[in-house]
This record gives structure tokens, sequence and C-alpha cells, in this order.
């Protein structure tokens, strides 16, 4: 039998998708028995520390008034290396190649200078860190070395383990471990929620959940939702991990102040996605899309940019739509076609519901990680 191992996981708390994979990744090996250390500088959004082997450690950040800006790297590093004097972890797995990566590194040489062997150390690119911090000057060698010298370097999607190589000349090999979701069981019925929400159970509604950063491409959601302001029944029901303070202004212009229906840090996604008839993301870069897949765990069919690895996830017409990133006219239209489409709307759903249970489960992904520690 295999024996049960000490893990040690390093993420950003925020609602982010790496956070929330981080999150559920340890929750689903500590349910296996395996003992899961958190270490973070807050507890992570969707963390149950009653859990059994879930154990979580704060990083504790100085604002000295020498430091002009906090500094996270240095007592992240000091962190790990006490946990890992005092729990022995088999294997670190950091989420982020900066800061999370470089501090582990750090840890590795202080833990070697101490006679003491040092975990095995997993990287997990999740997007971010390549597509956005790598282009910078002033981060690339660091993220580059970080990679570089980790013990092991896994990627979301193909698409991503593609660009880290291609952005930063990597030799690094990288395996590639996709996102999973296990859907939690559905507590309010659509009907409760749409009522809670003010939104009638004639309407269509539109779901778009994401932290709402510029590469989201929020104003193309809002104009893809304008197109459909004479239709009363037409819904945007967001759920926001970020502020859409700044989005108000164009809701305003735009006249759809009826239209979007705002729901912020919600914890019970699986009522709000089970409330909804499809999801709308207009992103202009994702490695990913994790919120893509949680709306497809539930039947949900999905309309979507043509960006990044979401085409890992989507089939065009099989499961959902894919459309040119910027496309309005392209987004509308498949709209339309499920909106008159009850069979379509559907079909597309249900082959939705079982890509995202045979293709990225959490038993199978969960299988692949364990499988991917203990050959190291």
């Amino acid at each position: 039998m295999n024996k049960k191992l000490n893990i040690g996981i390093v993420c950003y708390p925020s609602v982010g998708g790496s956070g929330i994979v981080a999150t559920n990744l340890g929750n689903s090996l500590a349910e296996l028995g395996h003992s899961v250390h958190f270490i973070a500088y807050e507890k992570p959004f969707r963390l149950n520390e009653k859990q059994k082997n879930v154990h979580f450690h704060k990083v504790y950040i100085n604002k000295y008034e020498l430091f002009k800006y906090p500094d996270y790297t240095l007592p992240l590093s000091v962190a790990i290396g006490s946990i890992h004097k005092k729990y022995k972890l088999d294997i670190l797995h950091v989420h982020y190649a900066v800061p999370h990566a470089t501090a582990a590194l750090l840890a590795e040489q202080m833990l070697t200078h101490s006679g003491i062997k040092p975990p095995h150390l997993v990287t997990t690119l999740h997007g971010t860190d390549i597509t956005l911090l790598a282009k910078n000057k002033h981060l690339y060698e660091i993220i580059k070395y970080s990679i570089e010298n980790s013990c092991c370097v896994t990627a979301v999607s193909d698409y991503l383990a593609q660009q880290t190589k291609k952005i930063l000349q990597t030799t690094k090999p990288i395996k590639v471990i996709h996102n999973f979701y296990s859907p939690k069981e559905v507590t309010k019925s659509k009907e409760k929620v749409r009522k809670s929400l003010n939104l009638k159970p004639t309407d269509f509604v539109a779901l778009h959940m994401s932290n709402l950063r510029e590469v989201k491409r929020i104003p193309d959601l809002l104009k893809i939702v304008s197109n459909f302001k004479s239709q009363e029944n037409f819904k945007l029901l967001i759920l926001s991990g970020g502020s859409f303070q700044q989005y108000k202004p164009l809701v305003k212009k735009l006249g759809i102040e009826e239209k979007v229906v705002l729901v912020e840090n919600a914890q019970d996604i699986e009522n709000y996605i089970n409330a909804a008839d499809f999801g709308l993301y207009t992103s202009g870069e994702e490695s990913f899309g994790l919120s893509i897949l949680e709306t497809m765990s539930l039947g949900k069919p999905v309309v979507a940019s043509r960006a990044g690895g979401v085409p890992e996830v989507i089939t065009d017409k099989q499961n959902g739509f894919l459309c040119k990133v910027g496309d309005i006219k392209s987004f509308v239209s498949k709209i339309k076609l499920l909106e008159k489409d009850q069979d379509l709307l559907t079909s597309l759903g249900e082959n939705a519901r079982q890509t995202a249970e045979q293709e990225f489960s959490s038993k199978k992904i969960i299988n692949e990680y364990l499988n991917y520690y203990r050959h190291i």
C-alpha cells in the first residue's frame, strides 16, 4: 500500500482560479488521508480548516519603515523552512513561479545549509506568471530561474506549457496536468435562487464568473448584453471576485442597468450556476478557464473566446461555442442560437457535463498529481 504523503501547498488565497485549484487539490488529498499544509498570508478562500488532515500556516508580513514596500518572498521562505523542519514535508507544491517558487528555492538553500534535506519542489504554472509577468524585463530572469531550478514543473494546459517554452526559452520538462472541478451538491432550487435575485422563471440568464481583471474583457461582455437591450427577459448574472466599480459607468452608458445582476464573493457558486441558462466568457487570454469548467460541470453550455487553453476544454458546437476574441457579433449570434433552440441548449449542456465528468474530474486529476508526486 502506498504511504500517505506529507504535502505543503503554497498558493494565493484569493478568489482567482489558481487559489481555488490549489485549495480543491489540497482538500481532495486530505480526504484521501494525506496530510496537507497550506502556507499563505491568509486562509485560502475555499479552505475548510475543520477538515481532517488539513493545516493552515499563516505567513506574517513585516512592515518596517525601512522597506518602502512590504516584502512577502523573504518571510514566506522562512515560513516554508520552519514548517518543513517541524513536519518533514515530502512534497512542497507551489502555485506560481513568483514569488512562491522563488521563496521555496531560497528555503531549500537555507535548509541544505543547515544540513536538512529539503522537500521535493513542484511548481505549477497557472498563466499570469508566464503570459503577463514573464514579459516584464524586470521579472523575466527570476521567473525563468525559478522554473528551471524547481524539481518538477507542471502547467494547467498544453497551451501554457508551449507559451512557457516560447516566452522564457526554458529547457525544463513541463508535465501538463489540467485543472479539475468537483461540483458541490446544489442546495437551492433554480426558482429560489432566481427569486432571491429578482429574476423571473422565464428569464434567459447568462452567467459570468471571474475576478474581473482587464484580461477578462468585461467591456466586451457588457457590449454583448447591450445587443439584447430590447429583450426584457435577457439578463446577465455576474459572480464577481473583484470590484465591479470601474465598469458601472459603461453599464450606465449602454443603458443596461436593468440587465446586469451582480453577486460578490459568492461561496455557493453551484446554486448560482444551476440557476443560469449558459455561461458567457470573453477573455482575451486564458490559460485554462476554470470558471468555464465550473459552469460546464453543472450541465450549462458556454459561449467563450477562442483564447489560450479554452479550446482544450470547449469543443466548438459540441459542448459550447467558441468565438474570436472581441467578435461581439459572433457572440451575439451564438447566444441567439441557444435562446431560440431549447433542444440545442439542452444537448450542448449535457455534453458539457459529460466533458467535465470524463476529462476533468477530481478523481482523474488528483490521481495524476499523486502519481506524479510518487514518481518524484
